[in-house]
């Protein structure tokens, strides 16, 4: 099968048949140095600082970062957020959803090749692999039938696992300590104290790291990660990818560094192979865009080095479009196209829902008031002078300083408001990031009301001690009264 390049040069085309049911065959991929190979490191060194290092940061005497599932509370620096701020959550994994759309249509899969947690362990545990066992062929004559099991095969084998085991128990560690205060979990895992689901989420996220990374790899990129699938429909002809220059380097072929390439009619790809030697999931990028290409670029690398040794034009394999292959642009004409109805569009979406997500947030009022009718009992008479209803009130105070809270009800002639032993109350104290249930009676003199039903109100104010200075926070909250006939 064959294909024609502008000015009718043939090429040929192999057809690739992969099963999904074949049996795998183990990539050693080989390592390789350059411009993307020292952003991915970055990346790596970025990531993994953030991710180790946020829970052991401190903020007012209390975690700075911690999902305290059990107390149903999120602390985020000196940020506190409740089951009622779901929104936020929301809010926010649509802007992810929104964000990694926008990367995918501008640039591909460039989280996959960078950020990704898999590429990022895969990185981490194949850097350990070529340290213990070697670079590409060593690990290959390794694994091979011509190395017997011996004394140097099992260190070497024992070695690397008692590594990745050792990276992975830590990040199954850090993982728990976003859930569980770190120090606390540290010390019962000095003392073998750790809870049932301590122990199990301790495991399963160690083993899952240990076996992502370590074993299927590649796997999970081409199998089970579901972006692979959908991301062809979020790139057109202006997306920058990993692309191969067909029309520079076809037709390919060996030669000599001294060879007129032109006069033999090949193209400017050697036929080296390199390309596929360093990929990590092992695809040949000559073969054009795969759904299994995850963008890291370490190709790209590759090919250069190679360029640079027979003193060949870089960029035979590059980040460009496919316009600007097929009308020969550079990048620099091809970064024009960027600004396309669908980037922009995507770009709209997150500037709105990103400002909106962020003036709430900077708007939010950390007093929250709850009131709610006792359905067992509507309305009483007390004494035979008073009509009482009976509420529950909860107050939340969503700050880390504590609260005095002022309450009075309005709406009818004589409300007061009772506490459950028929003192009358006004103030409630409310401690930081803590939340109070009060049973409380609000009632009215017979006679002053007609019958019937009444709206009332629970204005709420609250002052917010920080250090030195007091903030008032206001709330008003419907409900309803009933007078008896």
């Amino acid at each position: 099968m064959t294909d024609n390049l502008p000015g009718g040069k043939p090429i040929p085309i192999d057809v690739i048949e992969e099963s999904l049911y074949e049996v795998r065959r183990k990539i050693y991929p080989r390592s390789v140095s350059g411009l993307f190979a020292r952003w991915r490191l970055a990346l790596v060194f970025a990531t993994q600082l953030l991710f180790y290092g946020l829970p052991w940061l401190n903020w007012n005497g209390r975690q700075a970062v911690l999902f305290d599932l059990v107390q149903r509370k999120f602390y985020i620096f000196g940020l506190v957020l409740w089951p009622q701020d779901v929104i936020y959550l929301t809010l926010l994994l649509i802007l992810s959803a929104l964000a990694l759309f926008l990367f995918t249509t501008v640039a591909g899969r460039l989280f996959c090749g960078y950020a990704c947690p898999q590429t990022v362990y895969t990185e981490i545990f194949m850097w350990i692999e070529r340290k213990v066992e070697g670079d590409r062929f060593a690990r290959i004559r390794l694994d091979g039938e011509e190395w017997p099991w011996g004394l140097k095969k099992w260190r070497l084998k024992i070695t690397k696992h008692f590594l990745w085991l050792l990276i992975a128990f830590w990040t199954g560690f850090t993982f728990i300590g976003y859930f569980t205060p770190i120090e606390t979990l540290g010390a019962a895992l000095l003392h073998l104290s750790l809870g049932p689901w301590q122990t199990f989420w301790l495991c399963f996220y160690s083993f899952a790291t240990w076996g992502n990374a370590g074993f299927m790899r590649e796997q999970v990129c081409k199998y089970m990660c579901p972006y692979a699938r959908f991301q062809s429909v979020m790139v057109d002809k202006d997306t920058f990818l990993v692309t191969y220059d067909k029309v520079r380097g076809e037709p390919r072929g060996s030669r000599s560094k001294s060879a007129d390439h032109a006069s033999l009619g090949l193209g400017d790809c050697v036929d080296c192979s390199i390309c596929v030697q360093v990929c990590p999931t092992g695809i040949d990028i000559r073969d054009g865009m795969q759904y299994m290409c995850i963008g890291c670029g370490a190709c790209i690398d590759a090919c250069d080095q190679v360029m640079e040794k027979v003193d060949y034009p870089k960029g035979l394999i590059r980040y460009t479009t496919e316009r600007a292959i097929e009308e020969k642009e550079s990048n620099q004409s091809a970064i024009r196209h960027i600004l396309r109805p669908r980037v922009l569009i995507y770009t709209a979406f997150i500037t709105v829902l990103a400002s909106a997500f962020f003036i709430s947030l900077a708007t939010r009022n950390p007093l929250r008031v709850d009131v709610m009718r006792d359905r067992g009992a509507l309305a009483r008479e007390v004494e035979g002078v008073r009509i009482e209803n009976i509420y529950r009130i909860q107050i939340m105070n969503a700050s880390e300083h504590p609260m005095k809270v002022h309450i009075k009800a309005t709406g009818l002639d004589g409300l007061k408001i009772l506490s459950s032993q028929g003192q009358e109350i006004s103030i409630i104290n409310v401690g930081p990031a803590s939340n109070q249930l009060l049973p409380i009676k609000v009632s009215t003199a017979i006679g002053v009301n007609e019958s019937g039903n009444y709206p009332i109100f629970f204005d709420v104010s609250a002052q917010e001690i920080d250090e030195d200075e007091v903030v008032i926070r206001t709330r008003n909250e419907k409900s309803t009264f009933i007078i008896p006939r």
